[in-house]
């Protein structure tokens, strides 16, 4: 591993490093801060020893140029390139998920725990054949731009307003280390975890006297499989680099075969390997790319990836559209403003879904934790009616509250819905009788029922008496987000929640105006109250002020609103932090509590009887 010998204050130039999230051939990644604009970028070091190569600072400084040039959605975008204290680094956008982790693709599909249905593999193939297409037809002066190391490691995946991305990282940096040295260093990093001696046993006599070290598998397990990975998305022209045939983007479209192939087959293609025909429930034309982009001659293999795969779905008239249509429905990269007018925003809530706990990342090496199956009745979800919210310029924030609350600024919203009361216990028992236990697979909390209204007697979860339309409480940050994912919605952004809570009125110091009284909201009281047992505000939703303090999506950083004022296009909060946001005062909080721009955090896992949530969804 490479280690930050003479960064012991953490600072890389003008960065600060927050902490290491990624191991590999071509170096260690780390999570950064700039110091000055405090956005969050994802810092890659190079392999130290790298450094005294003549040949190597020559390719650096060649291909790095090359590789900035690149603007795409699903290329990770290399800001920066930099030498400071001994390390050559590169200053790359930073990819997370929706919970603010880095996920790979192969991290993606254990997490997921199910296979990807064809569709969504061709819409992921599709994204990121555009981004190839794109990089391949990218020529500075008379140079190509290609890949070269494509695998399931450095394919980044990205959740956003319920859409998945896929992003390819590491962009041309195998021509920048060398295919030679990346196999050789992954290779080298083995022999470490073997603790490989230096002594060549040739006789059972030298056996004897040098016995090996034991093998540690917990540690040689994923190291061998990212060497297995990366050998197996290698061309034949990559693997014999001495041969001296040409090596071109063809290698790019023989790595996304291989690609495509494991995806379908879960395996991948040596030797001789079946075809994905085989499989009976499969639609679309897969063994035509497969043999194209796997053709050991590069010259025949595909050089637009993109008309390849829409060839695949016209084959069998399953043809919905145009590639542009479908690249855009799979990325959300429309820029158009939504205009503020509600009856041209059309909404359809969308599909239950049936595992809402798979969205946590997982450890494979930790046994998960799985309820005992049990049939269960009446778990179909109560949904909950809906306030549409027209996208467009809003004001958050203030600058007579607290520290965190400033500076007031405008953000740009895209049209949201938003649920008109919070999610109440009739509603969220069923969710509770379907998971079948107050945990989720990976033993997170999901609720803890003493600080609820919940309670289990005699294995059968009952409500108290009067409480069935109050809102649930008790409820940990994981309880809520899985609950939005079971009924086919989700959290709302921090600066959904205040546009929504404001109620239409953009200098509201309340969601009722100027000022609020007990009239009006459930606040300094003894309990909770049924929802919509007050007026709703000027967006017709209820309870906004007061009741339960909602969660929100977000992570909460102390100054994040010094960054939301560079990048105010529909804000999401940090990338990390320690809390999560909640809003919106509770049934014992004092009048300064309701504020709308009043801003409240606890860790994820944290319940007490105060907090509960309410959904959104994304609105077209």
């Amino acid at each position: 591993m490479l280690e930050l010998r003479n960064l012991e204050s953490k600072i890389l130039g003008d960065y600060i490093l927050v902490k290491q999230i990624g191991q590999g051939p071509l170096g260690s990644v780390y999570l950064a801060e700039h110091r000055f604009i405090k956005k969050q970028y994802a810092i890659k070091l190079l392999p130290e020893e790298l450094a005294s190569e003549r040949t190597f600072i020559q390719r650096f400084e060649e291909e790095v140029g090359l590789l900035a040039a690149l603007e795409h959605p699903n290329i990770v975008k290399i800001h920066n390139v930099s030498f400071d204290l001994g390390h050559y680094f590169l200053v790359t956008d930073c990819i997370v998920d929706g919970f603010g982790e880095t996920t790979n693709l192969a991290q993606y599909l254990i997490a997921r725990g199910q296979p990807l249905s064809e569709d969504e593999i061709f819409e992921m193939l599709m994204q990121l054949a555009d981004a190839l297409d794109y990089a391949h037809g990218k020529k500075i002066g008379a140079r190509a731009v290609f890949h070269r190391g494509i695998k399931l490691n450095n394919i980044l995946v990205r959740e956003q307003k319920s859409r998945l991305s896929f992003h390819l990282s590491d962009f041309g940096l195998s021509k920048v280390i060398g295919v030679g040295a990346v196999l050789s260093r992954t290779f080298r990093t083995i022999a470490d975890v073997l603790k490989a001696t230096s002594v060549y046993a040739s006789s059972k006599m030298d056996q004897e006297a040098y016995p090996t070290p034991p093998i540690e598998p917990h540690k040689l397990a994923p190291l061998h499989a990212s060497f297995l990975q990366t050998y197996a998305f290698l061309a034949p022209e990559q693997k014999n680099e001495g041969s001296g045939k040409l090596v071109d983007s063809s290698v790019d479209s023989y790595a996304f075969g291989v690609l495509a192939y494991y995806l379908l087959m879960n395996e991948f293609p040596e030797g001789y390997f079946k075809m994905p025909s085989q499989r009976k429930n499969l639609l679309y034309d897969w063994d035509s790319l497969i043999r194209e982009c796997l053709s050991p001659e590069a010259e025949q293999r595909p050089k637009l990836l993109v008309s390849c795969l829409n060839a695949i779905r016209e084959a069998d008239d399953k043809c919905q559209g145009s590639t542009e249509s479908n690249f855009a429905d799979g990325m959300d990269v429309t820029k158009a403003k939504l205009k503020p007018i509600i009856h041209m925003a059309t909404f359809e809530i969308p599909k239950v879904d049936p595992n809402p706990a798979a969205i946590f990342h997982c450890d494979s090496g930790v046994k998960l934790y799985t309820p005992e199956h049990k049939e269960v009745e009446n778990t179909q979800p109560l949904q909950t009616d809906m306030a549409i919210i027209p996208g467009g310029m809003f004001y958050r924030g203030s600058n007579d509250g607290n520290r965190d609350e400033m500076p007031r600024h405008q953000v740009t919203l895209g049209s949201f819905a938003i649920d008109k009361h919070p999610v109440t216990n009739e509603q969220f028992v069923r969710f509770l009788t379907l998971m079948g236990g107050e945990k989720d697979r990976n033993h997170l909390d999901i609720i803890r029922l003493k600080d609820s209204r919940i309670k289990r007697t005699g294995g059968k979860l009952n409500i108290e008496s009067g409480y069935a339309k109050h809102p649930v409480v008790g409820v940990t940050w994981y309880g809520a987000i899985s609950y939005a994912k079971w009924v086919g919605k989700r959290l709302p952004t921090e600066a959904e929640w205040e546009i929504a809570a404001r109620g239409g009125f953009e200098s509201a110091l309340f969601s009722t105006g100027d000022d609020i009284e007990k009239t009006e909201a459930n606040f300094f009281s003894s309990d909770t109250t049924a929802v919509m047992s007050y007026p709703p505000n000027g967006y017709g939703i209820h309870d906004i002020s007061g009741n339960v303090y909602e969660w929100c999506h977000d992570w909460y950083g102390y100054n994040y609103y010094e960054s939301s004022i560079q990048e105010p296009e529909n804000p999401r909060g940090p990338s990390q932090g320690v809390y999560r946001v909640l809003r919106g005062g509770c049934w014992k909080s004092l009048k300064e509590d309701l504020r709308c721009s009043r801003r409240h955090r606890n860790n994820p896992g944290t319940v007490n009887g105060t907090y509960g949530f309410r959904c959104a969804a994304d609105v077209e």
